[in-house]
């Protein structure tokens, strides 16, 4: 099945999936004639590799991925006998920088990445975590930013100090 092991959840569980490793390109033929079901994760979610995970469909599987892998919105991670699963992005609390130069945008993804942490490039916007030190940081450097929830696709893999 290629990645992907059944294996029996327990003895009042049902069968469900082991994802091991993702499946890189699926041709649109192969989901012909399939159920589409989703799992919706948050940024860091989808940097959980190795847990259990219940799909909106109802489907629990077990993710068991390599350490280091991350997710990808609209990444296809298991096509069975008779549906497929696909990776949704969660909208999330974020601060949208807009409206600012280039050399302002630019400074502002040195600042975030000084700090250690993500960013996300959507459109004519600059996304970061709706944080109190990236508030605080925006506010300092005089850029325009909104809060809203938006799903948040980060540049890179970036850590934090706390995390």
């Amino acid at each position: 099945m290629g990645g992907l092991d059944p294996q029996m959840g327990g003895p009042d569980m049902a069968p469900h999936v082991v994802v091991t490793r993702q499946r890189g390109s699926v041709h649109d033929e192969e989901l012909t004639g399939h159920e589409r079901d989703t799992l919706v994760l948050t940024a860091e979610e989808r940097r959980w590799g190795r847990r259990r995970v219940t799909t909106t469909g109802g489907r629990t599987l077990v993710l068991a991925l390599p350490t280091g892998s991350t997710l990808a919105p609209g990444e296809v991670l298991h096509v069975g006998t008779d549906w497929y699963l696909v990776v949704e992005g969660a909208p999330e609390p974020v601060l949208a920088v807009t409206g600012v130069s280039r050399d302002a945008a630019l400074r502002v993804a040195f600042e975030v990445g000084n700090r250690h942490f993500t960013l996300a490039i959507d459109g004519d916007r600059v996304l970061v975590p709706d944080d109190p030190a990236m508030d605080h940081l925006l506010t300092r450097l005089g850029v325009p930013f909104e809060r809203l929830h938006a799903v948040f696709v980060p540049l890179g893999a970036g850590h934090r100090h706390d995390a």
